[in-house]
């Protein structure tokens, strides 16, 4: 049984051969047609749209080994030679080729998944693990590079921030301590903090700690104490020894 659709250039299509056997003509009188539908178009304006359905290319006969013309046509290409062809037998075979062309175009949307023997999936799954293991160094080498190099995101700076805030105003005296209030007193907590911190962590700022030290951040925040100089003078400011 003659194929009456094929896949070409990831498209459904038939071709003039095909279209001269099923409909019972001589090819050269397809061609005709086709030539005539072409000039057709171009007078319409549509003669690149009869460029990309009706592509001209060549077959070679099985017999002489010439090569010849050929158009292959897509379905729209299709209907429009076919259009002429009014006979009942015709109309019975544009049917059958409209069928076919909507089927190829589902198998293209669709394509069927090949179905294994247990032999050859085992073979493809341990040839996905051997590829894996292959590329497991690499995509390790990734993972830490990533690790090492990915910072904070803003909603962890500003938890991280804060964090820093409650404990500064904490050893303070609260808000509405004298020593909270002293602006060079307040700055110089805040500043001891976030050195001793980038100090500890490597860093120029809080904001480029590494997402992976993000809970030893907090952790480290919430047990800092100012240095013993700077206790002293917040108890002296605030006039009580609060720590």
């Amino acid at each position: 049984m003659t194929q009456l659709v094929f896949i070409e250039n990831g498209r459904a299509v038939t071709d003039s051969l095909i279209v001269a056997e099923e409909f019972y003509k001589e090819h050269r009188n397809v061609l005709a047609d086709i030539e005539n539908q072409l000039k057709k178009l171009a007078e319409a304006g549509l003669e690149e749209w009869g460029v990309l359905n009706f592509q001209q290319t060549q077959y070679q006969h099985p017999q002489n080994k010439q090569w010849y013309p050929k158009f292959d046509m897509t379905e729209d290409a299709f209907a429009i030679v076919a259009m002429s062809y009014t006979t009942p037998e015709a109309m019975k075979m544009k049917v059958k080729f409209l069928t076919e062309f909507k089927r190829m175009k589902e198998m293209l949307l669709n394509p069927p998944v090949p179905v294994l023997d247990s032999n050859a999936a085992i073979a493809i799954a341990l040839r996905q693990t051997a590829d894996v293991m292959d590329k497991l160094p690499q995509i390790e080498s990734r993972m830490d590079r990533i690790e090492n190099t990915t910072t904070i995101d803003y909603g962890q700076q500003r938890a991280l921030k804060k964090a820093g805030s409650s404990r500064v105003v904490g050893f303070l005296g609260g808000r509405k301590s004298a020593a909270y209030k002293h602006s060079g007193i307040r700055s110089s907590a805040y500043s001891a903090l976030w050195n001793d911190y980038q100090e500890y962590f490597g860093i120029n700022s809080y904001n480029n700690t590494l997402k992976k030290d993000c809970e030893r951040g907090l952790k480290y925040v919430a047990t800092w104490t100012p240095p013993n100089n700077l206790l002293i003078e917040i108890e002296e400011t605030n006039g009580q020894k609060l720590f």
